[in-house]
């Protein structure tokens, strides 16, 4: 493992990234925190449509690099992995292989999901993009040869995970909607989350797809968006919301696979599905149901602690946003709550159940939402006691908006579940 790990995670928890790159799972730090401003001018935001694209079903979210913008979507019994001009939103290539619309395990809530739903990952050493299938197809593309597949796998046959099982108290609330966690790369290491009765997490060679490791912890896969990386006194690990626990996990040299903390949470209907969010050595998690609640954890090489957890406020889908002493997150309303003490400051705004929000360089909230309806927020440095819109506009209408919205060199790229898609300029002239 390649021991620049630790220090570039510290690096990103107190600097912007300056690339204009989106290429993971909740942008260049994982944190859906942007380095760009978001383009309000004092009196208008959206300044123009780019381009439009249609890409097929799915909740993934858009990746951007360089030129490039790669989505996935599923039509006619195949996923397939289509790679756009930024610029104009024409077809580059496109790559496909035969895949069901659910996973092979599928229970409950179809009409509110189908495709694929694991954003890919994008790794800048190699150019290789993986992408995680709802059924387990787990691909390696070259991005630098028009996407052509280098190595792959399915999890569901290689490791013969099952069903997810009813593990809530009340009974009839069993869900089970596929593989829907992104991969992470760190290092030469390719971290998925299995959910194997071998191993939750399962490491692969980015570049061969040979196995590396298995984690200690044999929980069933959750339906988060992916690991997170954390460095917990130094040592490189990752944190994962499983269908049981929290659940931090060491990824370094000889101590790769070990659990260092585990900390229980459980949901109705299996849907622990907001994402971990990671800052410093603290973890939030959240969930609705009958685990309705926000809790901050506190994690060391001895264990995890809670510090905090409110159980009047949740977020069923958003992934939390850290920044600056508060936490951010868009379900049922845009909410602010107090980082130290898990107080809420301030809510407001019309959202339902689909939300996410981006943290810009200005200090401004992007909210995207419902079936695919944008806003500009403030945060609490310029408003302090009470939720402030400052410009709102629906971009799409026809089904959930899932997946997050994307900002990258002066655009905002929405997506919802259908694979309707809209590039917005959010500046007169894209940043350079």
């Amino acid at each position: 493992m390649i021991r620049y790990f630790t220090a570039w995670l510290v690096l990103l928890s107190v600097t912007p990234v300056e690339s204009a790159d989106w290429p993971h799972w909740r942008g260049p730090s994982r944190n859906d925190v942007s380095s760009e401003p978001s383009g309000w001018d004092g009196q208008s935001w959206l300044k123009g449509e780019v381009w439009q694209a249609s890409v097929g079903e799915g909740s993934s979210s858009p990746l951007v690099v360089g030129d490039r913008v790669y989505l996935t979507g599923w039509s006619s019994d195949q996923d397939s992995l289509i790679c756009l001009d930024a610029d104009t939103g024409k077809e580059q290539w496109r790559q496909s292989y035969k895949s069901p619309r659910y996973g092979r395990h599928a229970a409950g809530d179809q009409s509110l999901y189908s495709g694929a739903c694991s954003t890919p990952e994008y790794d800048t050493e190699t150019g290789l993009l993986f992408t995680l299938g709802v059924d387990g197809d787990l691909n390696a593309w070259d991005t630098r040869r028009d996407g052509q597949r280098v190595w792959s796998l399915n999890l569901y046959s290689e490791y013969k995970a099952q069903r997810r099982p009813e593990v809530a108290e009340r009974k009839k609330t069993q869900r089970d909607y596929g593989y829907m966690s992104s991969p992470l790369v760190s290092g030469d290491q390719l971290i998925v989350e299995v959910g194997a009765e071998t191993g939750n997490l399962v490491a692969f060679h980015k570049q061969t797809g040979r196995q590396l490791w298995e984690s200690e912890n044999l929980d069933e896969a959750g339906h988060t968006g992916g690991p997170v990386p954390i460095s917990i006194e130094g040592e490189d690990c990752v944190a994962v919301l499983t269908l049981r626990n929290l659940v931090v996990t060491r990824i370094d040299g000889s101590n790769a696979g070990l659990r260092v903390a585990e900390f229980p949470w459980t949901t109705d209907f299996a849907n622990n599905i907001a994402t971990p969010v990671v800052f410093r050595n603290s973890v939030i998690i959240t969930s609705a149901y009958n685990h309705y609640a926000m809790c901050r954890v506190n994690v060391t090489l001895q264990g995890a602690t809670k510090v905090w957890e409110n159980k009047e406020l949740a977020s069923g889908v958003c992934s939390p946003v850290v920044h600056d002493g508060q936490v951010y997150w868009a379900w049922r309303g845009v909410h602010c709550l107090d980082f130290a003490t898990g107080k809420e400051l301030w809510s407001g705004g019309n959202v339902g159940s689909q939300g996410s929000c981006i943290l810009t360089s200005d200090d401004r909230l992007i909210v995207y939402s419902n079936k695919g309806e944008l806003s500009l927020v403030e945060t609490a440095k310029r408003s302090s006691k009470k939720y402030t819109q400052l410009a709102a506009k629906s971009v799409l209408s026809r089904t959930d908006a899932w997946p997050h919205v994307v900002l990258s060199n002066g655009r905002l790229i929405c997506r919802d579940r259908s694979g309707s898609v809209r590039c917005l300029t959010v500046s007169a002239e894209p940043a350079q």
